[in-house]
């Protein structure tokens, strides 16, 4: 069997605590077949970039290497976070361009290819993941490898006329039609691809799944929607109640039901929408009042970009101003925390939630949403308020789903929450379980490799000639798409 190489801008090495459920399922799929996981150490070397360092475990070879201060500001900071980022979650309002961040965003993903491609073999099957990688395939081609591409794009596809706004936007989309498979999230994703190729990338879509870039290469696309590892959260779960932290939270709730947001501190997740869909709860429901705390864990991410800054402003101000207009010498409706928790800490908080609020402005996927609902006791599950436009809603229709840029009707969307009846909740939960346990982690990362791998090779390569010529099928990879 070929060997799995994994290419990221982060790898998760041995030992390293920030690992979560995605490289647990990556370090599952290199340990089939043996393989590597290379990308960026973490480590800032301002004299070398580029510095490789290597280690093992078992059959898994993990290869990193430092980048320059220069580097990582124009490259990760700049265009990858800066430009792409808000790109991608159609804030063109934020989008912040520049050629010298677009060049260094080049000359890192140069820096990967260098490195990564005498590492590898013609047969090696390449899995490489997100927008911070998205010219590498060109850049490996150019190099003269041969392996299988694939590229999976974890954050949302925008329309095609946003894509278009994009200085350069042919240039750096074109590096897309070197990979063999490029996988999205939702089908809705793929949809706004295809369109983006068809209107303003000068390719065409030769059949659903099928495209045909502006050379007359051809690859092949399709909906991949990641997931949890369904059972064993579940087990988590259960067991994480026992927890001393779990218990408090339990306590200082005084019986009273609990509403729980888990985000990321960033502007996509909508954030002050839902403190503000909090607020209009209590006006139009009073009779909730007291009955009900709102807790949001939302740890900082990116803290030193001014975007960010001001986000954590506005919503201590927002916690702020409901707390004092509605809170009660024994009730504070809204606890807001910026700081981590362990994974089954988390898990167990949803256990004890009668309502979870997922609402995104814009998300790929969203896997709290699943983590909610597979953390949930069977006998009396609670409720998930789960926004229209994260990826999840393609797969948790059975949530309480909600526009959030609708005020009113989130706020009626967790009164609804709170008086559903057990039996509904039951319903609906199970509704949802079912496909969560049918399409967990394991299920996503299978389908995704058996589709690269039998992508047949499409062209015969010379390393004179940087374009590849076309030679395989055309037939649709829509049978792989199951979820």
């Amino acid at each position: 069997m070929s060997r799995l190489v994994i290419v990221s801008n982060r790898v998760a090495v041995p030992g390293e605590s920030r690992a979560g459920g995605l490289a647990v399922a990556l370090r599952a799929a290199l340990a089939e077949t043996g393989g590597l996981w290379f990308g960026w150490s973490g480590k800032i070397d301002p004299d070398r970039s580029g510095f490789v360092r290597e280690q093992s475990e078992g059959n898994i070879r993990y290869v990193t290497m430092d980048l320059s201060r220069r580097d990582h500001e124009d490259y990760y900071n700049g265009f990858a976070n800066r430009t792409l980022w808000p790109l991608l979650h159609f804030r063109m309002d934020l989008v912040d361009y520049s050629r010298e961040t677009y060049a260094g965003y080049l000359r890192v993903n140069a820096l990967f290819a260098e490195k990564l491609a005498p590492l590898l073999a013609d047969d090696d099957i390449v899995w490489v993941h997100d927008y911070h990688l998205i010219p590498l395939a060109k850049l490996l081609r150019e190099k003269g490898v041969r392996a299988r591409l694939g590229f999976f794009l974890h954050v949302p596809m925008p329309s095609s006329d946003l894509l278009a706004a994009l200085p350069d936007h042919r240039r750096l989309f074109e590096g897309l039609s070197q990979y063999d498979l490029v996988g999205f999230q939702t089908d809705r994703d793929l949809e706004r691809f295809q369109d983006y190729v068809r209107l303003f990338g000068g390719g065409r879509v030769v059949e659903p799944g099928v495209l045909e870039a502006p050379g007359g290469r051809r690859l092949r696309a399709g909906a991949f929607p990641i997931s949890i590892d369904t059972a064993h959260i579940a087990r988590q779960a259960e067991a994480a109640v026992g927890k001393a932290s779990v218990k408090r939270l339990q306590a200082s709730l005084a019986n009273r039901a609990l509403a729980i947001g888990v985000d990321r501190l960033d502007y996509s997740k909508g954030l002050p929408e839902r403190f503000r869909a909090f607020e209009r709860f209590l006006k139009r429901h009073p009779q909730h009042v007291g009955r009900l705390t709102f807790l949001q864990i939302a740890p900082v991410s990116r803290g030193e970009v001014a975007e960010y800054r001001s986000l954590r402003n506005e919503l201590e101000q927002l916690a702020g101003h409901i707390n004092g207009s509605h809170a009660e010498p024994d009730w504070t409706p809204v606890r807001y925390v910026n700081r981590n928790y362990p994974h089954p800490t988390l898990t167990g908080f949803y256990r004890l939630a009668q309502v979870g609020l997922v609402t995104p402005l814009r998300d790929g996927m969203n896997l709290v949403a699943k983590e909610f609902v597979a953390s949930q006791n069977p006998d009396d599950p609670g409720v998930l308020v789960l926004s229209t436009f994260a990826g999840a809603a393609r797969e948790l229709d059975a949530a309480l789903l909600v526009n959030p840029f609708d005020i009113d009707g989130v706020a009626d969307a967790i009164a609804r929450a709170l008086l559903m009846p057990r039996a509904e909740r039951r319903e609906r939960w199970l509704a949802m379980m079912k496909k969560l346990l049918a399409h967990d982690i394991t299920h996503w990362r299978r389908s995704f490799l058996d589709a690269l791998r039998d992508a047949e090779r499409q062209f015969d390569f010379d390393p004179l000639i940087v374009a590849p010529r076309w030679n395989g099928s055309s037939r649709s990879i829509s049978a792989a798409r199951t979820m």
